[in-house]
């Protein structure tokens, strides 16, 4: 799979302009989640790729929770560029354990 099998959504000015930007660091992970993605769809087993995307995810997740709070228009509109889901927020007085949740 080549780098130019997924389309940019950010054109080539801005990619020049803006390469620390928060909203270009979602961009290039999300490009990557979406390659890890068809890649472990074909081989199931590849146990670091899946360890790879989860810590991109985890990246990702920090980096659009951040523009959440900085950037409100900036964040709903990645995330509809993007056509991903918003990050998921805890119901308050609840901890995240694992997979469960658990009330304090």
């Amino acid at each position: 799979m080549g780098k130019n099998s997924f389309i940019s959504v950010i054109s080539q000015e801005e990619k020049k302009k803006n390469r620390g930007s928060v909203e270009f660091q979602v961009v290039i992970f999300t490009n990557k989640v979406r390659k890890l993605t068809s890649h472990l769809q074909l081989h199931r087993k590849d146990y670091l790729s899946q360890r790879g995307l989860r810590k991109i995810l985890g990246k990702r997740q920090r980096l659009l929770s951040y523009l959440s709070k900085k950037n409100q228009v900036h964040y709903k509109e990645l995330i509809n560029r993007l056509d991903i889901k918003s990050i998921w927020q805890l119901p308050k007085g609840s901890c995240h354990v694992g997979r469960h949740i658990r009330s304090r």
